[in-house]
């Protein structure tokens, strides 16, 4: 049995949560919310809320138990982009991507 939690639309890169879902796959989930806890990386406000509402999720709607939780999957996927235009230098314009990203988080219970 896997609990799941997505996390759609969340207005940061998705190279930037990449570098920290590395820390924390296949990781028990009080390890992971420590990493979290005492990373200073911005995706990590992201995920800690999505880790969260995966526990939840996993206690509320499968009935497993926490303390043998673990991370088996957790991928990011790029969303969609903003594309915005910056004035420059004799009349022309360069383009500002803001990047979004699609996180997705999957807990197992170890047996």
């Amino acid at each position: 049995m896997e609990a799941r939690a997505h996390l759609r639309y969340a207005r940061i890169s998705p190279r930037k949560v990449s570098i920290v879902l590395d820390l924390i796959r296949n990781k028990p989930v009080d390890y992971a919310m420590a990493v979290l806890d005492y990373t200073k990386k911005s995706a990590c406000e992201y995920l800690k809320k999505l880790l969260k509402s995966s526990m939840a999720n996993a206690v509320n709607n499968y009935q497993m138990d926490v303390s043998r939780l673990y991370i088996s999957e957790c991928f990011v996927c790029p969303g969609p982009i903003l594309k915005r235009i910056r004035p420059r230098s004799k009349g022309r314009a360069y383009r500002i991507e803001k990047r979004s990203s699609h996180v997705t988080i999957i807990l197992k219970e170890k047996n």
